[in-house]
């Protein structure tokens, strides 16, 4: 049986684009057929989550099919909040290793910086439950991982300075992604003393506005870079009823499939691209996929094991915190920075990566995706 995988790629560059969402998409999309060799296109999934709100501008996957002249495939757009593109990733994947289809294109998009902040943060805010009485309140995303960030450090002896380390890891590979939103060089000081957003987080702590697309073609094909598995799994969206602000039970349990469905763990993934909404989410995501033991990602992160020369190098992309994170094209921007890794083309590139881990999470854990990927030959 043919492994089902990603045989092409693109991307636009990410931040404050002038195009359109509509062209954003096309241009990502275009690309990834281009490298693919333009194969018959079974289907289109979209990912994206503030197409309405934002721009106007529903009903992306017909949108998409027909710009691209695909003809009248089925063709949908799929909302899951941040976890948006790696859903619609999911989803084509199962239905290609179904047998519905032989080749799917699959991509994501958001167009964010044409609005101000307020109106951005209020349509962001739809990834809470808007009917309980923590967002009568005002509670926002930055509020509470920020509340998150303190219980951490309370609890696990961490540092504000733990937090900084992350972003400043992120920025350092950033630095070599031409996509990436924010390329500029900072200091650990500069993270420190950025503008406070929530306490503990500063400025560079969080994900910036950001437009962007990304795209990905799978088919049941034997090249390419193949998808060895992916989970998913739900957790309440509701900071009241979280047994433990430590955690975020969905990103455990997918990863706990997908592991599961590979027959490998964490001690066998050369590569992660993780959702480091905030920096405090890296911290909380490296223990959940099993990298760092509970209580200790800041460890990890503090002696230089989820770098180069570490155990694992995780967003090698320069992660949402400064690769930028247009919230549709996020879990599919983490794909294609996998497969090229994968592929030996990469920016940071991983020597001799054969195996590579893909995390997109929806809401503060109301959705989680993982998937796990391996060099076409392993």
């Amino acid at each position: 049986m043919a492994h089902v995988s990603v045989t092409g790629t693109g991307r636009t560059a990410f931040g404050r684009r002038s195009e359109s969402i509509k062209a954003l998409l096309v241009e990502a999309s275009r690309q990834a057929l281009t490298a693919a060799g333009r194969p018959k296109i079974d289907a289109v999934f979209v990912g994206n989550f503030l197409g309405g709100a934002l721009s106007q501008q529903e009903i992306l996957g017909a949108i998409l099919a027909n710009e691209l002249g695909l003809g009248p495939i089925p063709a949908m757009k799929v909302e899951g909040a941040c976890a948006s593109g790696g859903i619609a990733f999911r989803q084509a994947y199962q239905l290609i290793k179904a047998g519905e289809y032989n080749a799917v294109l699959v991509a994501g998009v958001e167009k964010m910086t044409n609005v101000d902040t307020e109106t951005v943060t209020n349509a962001i805010n739809a990834a809470m439950d808007a009917e309980s009485n923590e967002s009568a309140t005002g509670l926002t995303f930055p509020g509470y991982f920020g509340a998150v960030a303190n219980r951490y450090i309370h609890e696990n002896g961490a540092q504000r300075k733990h937090l900084a380390m992350v972003a400043l890891k992120n920025r350092m590979y950033a630095q070599a992604n031409p996509i990436a939103q924010f390329q500029k060089a900072i200091s650990l000081e500069d993270v420190l003393t950025a503008r406070p957003v929530t306490d503990p987080l500063r400025l560079l702590d969080c994900s910036p506005i950001s437009d962007g697309a990304a795209a990905v073609v799978l088919q049941k094909s034997e090249s390419g870079v193949h998808v060895l598995s992916s989970g998913q799994a739900s957790g309440t969206p509701l900071m009241q009823e979280v047994g433990n602000l430590l955690r975020i039970e969905a990103t455990h349990r997918a990863a706990q499939q997908a592991y599961a469905q590979a027959g490998l763990g964490p001690e066998d993934v050369d590569v992660v691209e993780l959702h480091d909404c905030f920096s405090i989410t890296e911290l909380i995501a490296i223990e959940e996929l099993g990298f760092a033991d509970r209580g200790k990602g800041w460890e990890a992160v503090e002696q230089g094991l989820t770098q180069h020369g570490g155990n694992v190098p995780v967003n090698t992309s320069g992660g949402l915190l400064s690769k930028g994170h247009p919230i549709g094209a996020t879990g599919i921007a983490q794909i294609v920075q996998i497969a090229e890794q994968l592929n030996g083309i990469a920016c940071n590139q991983v020597d001799g990566a054969r195996i590579g881990l893909a995390q997109n999470l929806g809401g503060t854990g109301a959705y989680s995706v993982v998937h796990l990927f391996a060099k076409e030959g392993s």
